[in-house]
């Protein structure tokens, strides 16, 4: 599956885009397994698949924890591809790596490309990678089918939106404010006008995440972009002592979501 023609055809049916992050093994593989699965039969449109790394620096204490714990149990990059070759024959919905640099080149960069793409892979995300460094991963990642997904932060100004968002393919991943990963009060009063700023730039789909915990901020964040991303709500909402629910718990959320965005009454 291409990530971009799935994305531009959610834009052009007027859906709006809802993308789950999920730690790879996290808790446990087969929990982790379960977990993506909900998510896609309640409502998601694209995945996350988190690569636990041990400096995550964009992510928050929650995904940090989740990370740690993950590694803990013997997850790798490798392991990692692995999943989401068995859960892309399972489901109808791109996964999309998330990963930090290092696993990466450690692993080779063409090897990675090769192997994730093999494994239904379709995209890829890396935070710890500026526009200005990336360019020897683009070639590499396009070749094998997958695409470089951006992130920009609030903070940038009209002329890097204009670089990142000439050069951007599947999705625009718009930072909601600065810091890490977690939920916040609330969206911040600057995310419409960053959100314009970037549509009058930009060709492809623009998706909001950082800090997105509620349906009723989900809601609110599609009036301006085209989709939105949650993740550290979807990791606070696993219970470790009770691994066999947290699947249904996840999946209600995300369902919950699903309605807000949709138009539904239930914020």
């Amino acid at each position: 599956m291409k990530l971009g023609e799935h994305t531009d055809r959610l834009r052009s049916s007027g859906r709006k885009a809802l993308v789950a992050f999920l730690t790879a093994g996290y808790p446990d593989d087969e929990t982790f397994v379960a977990l993506v699965v909900a998510a896609a039969h309640a409502g998601c449109d694209v995945i996350e698949v988190g690569v636990p790394f041990s400096d995550p620096i964009a992510d928050g204490p929650v995904i940090q924890a989740s990370s740690c714990a993950a590694l803990a149990r013997g997850m790798t990059l490798t392991k990692a591809i692995g999943m989401c070759g068995d859960l892309s024959a399972r489901i109808g919905v791109p996964l999309v790596a998330m990963s930090y640099i290092n696993p990466i080149l450690a692993y080779g960069v063409e090897r990675f490309a090769r192997d994730a793409a093999a494994a239904g892979i379709c995209g890829a995300i890396l935070p710890d990678v500026s526009f200005e460094e990336s360019t020897g991963l683009r070639s590499p990642l396009r070749s094998a089918g997958l695409e470089y997904v951006d992130m920009l932060a609030p903070t940038s100004s009209d002329e890097r939106i204009d670089a990142i968002a000439g050069d951007a393919s599947g999705f625009l991943y718009l930072v909601s404010m600065t810091g890490v990963t977690g939920a916040r009060g609330g969206v911040p009063d600057s995310l419409p006008g960053f959100v314009a700023r970037t549509r009058v730039r930009a060709r492809c789909p623009l998706y909001v995440g950082f800090g997105v915990s509620t349906p009723a901020q989900a809601a609110g964040v599609v009036r301006h972009a085209d989709g939105v991303i949650i993740g550290s709500q979807l990791i606070r909402l696993i219970d470790r002592k009770e691994m066999s629910h947290s699947a249904a718990r996840v999946g209600d959320f995300i369902a919950g979501v699903r309605t807000a965005i949709d138009g539904g009454e239930k914020h």
